[in-house]
């Protein structure tokens, strides 16, 4: 939860849950000071930020917060800052930045997540987050990719359809994570903990950003109360979940 007043001058932000490192370090203070460099810095802003996202999961915790900040400190400047150069700012700031400011249910993106194509929503359905409780440091699994790609080669062009990204069924048999495999190879708990969740029967599963959360999706609340059963609490924190 991100709270931001109007002050004088400057940039003041406390950070209250998971450390997060320095204040100038934190994506939502990088984020305030991005809108007011734009708007001529004509007041300040007072931050308040309650963290509840674990930090290193990838669930974007860090990148709402950014573009949080970036929606309400504009906000408070009378939206001088247009939607299209608000973009360019969070994709300055992170890859998935653009999507959360663009507060879209599902979106295409290509480039470097500053081009989105905004999508319809997927079917509700229930679903299992599971927390490993590994820290994987973005900038860590951005440079094991890398270095994966150096070897292999890169990937060739995909042609998507996009009736594909309707259903949950077509959309697990069309994609995947390249970040799965190095993070698996650097953290086999993460590796045991995937495997152990793709054998409860979801529709899709998955690794969630560069790591190291998995969440799998369900036809039913039965399959879902299932699955928690069978996973139990070996491999981490798992939370019943479901999308909008």
């Amino acid at each position: 939860t991100l709270v931001v007043e109007r002050v004088a001058d400057g940039i003041s932000l406390v950070v209250e849950g998971a450390d997060v490192g320095p204040e100038r370090d934190n994506l939502a203070w990088r984020a305030a000071e991005a809108v007011l460099s734009a708007t001529g810095r004509r007041f300040g802003v007072r931050m308040h930020l309650t963290k509840r996202i674990p930090a290193g999961a990838g669930l974007g915790g860090g990148s709402s917060d950014a573009a949080a900040a970036l929606v309400a400190v504009n906000r408070l400047a009378g939206d001088s800052v247009p939607l299209a150069e608000l973009l360019n700012l969070a994709a300055r700031l992170g890859a998935d930045v653009p999507f959360f400011v663009m507060d879209a249910p599902v979106a295409l993106g290509w480039g470097h997540g500053e081009r989105l194509l905004r999508l319809p929503p997927l079917p509700p359905r229930p679903m299992l987050l599971v927390a490993p409780g590994i820290h994987v440091p973005t900038p860590e699994a951005y440079g094991w990719i890398d270095a994966m790609r150096d070897q292999a080669g890169r990937r060739g062009s995909v042609a998507l359809h996009l009736d594909a990204l309707g259903n949950w069924s077509d959309l697990a048999r069309m994609g995947g994570n390249d970040f799965e495999s190095v993070v698996f190879g650097q953290h086999p708990p993460v590796r045991a903990a995937f495997e152990a969740l793709a054998q409860t029967r979801p529709l899709l599963c998955r690794m969630t950003g560069s790591g190291s959360a998995l969440v799998a999706v369900y036809r039913s609340e039965a399959d879902r109360a299932d699955a928690t059963a069978m996973l139990g609490t070996r491999h981490g924190t798992v939370l019943e979940v479901r999308n909008a």
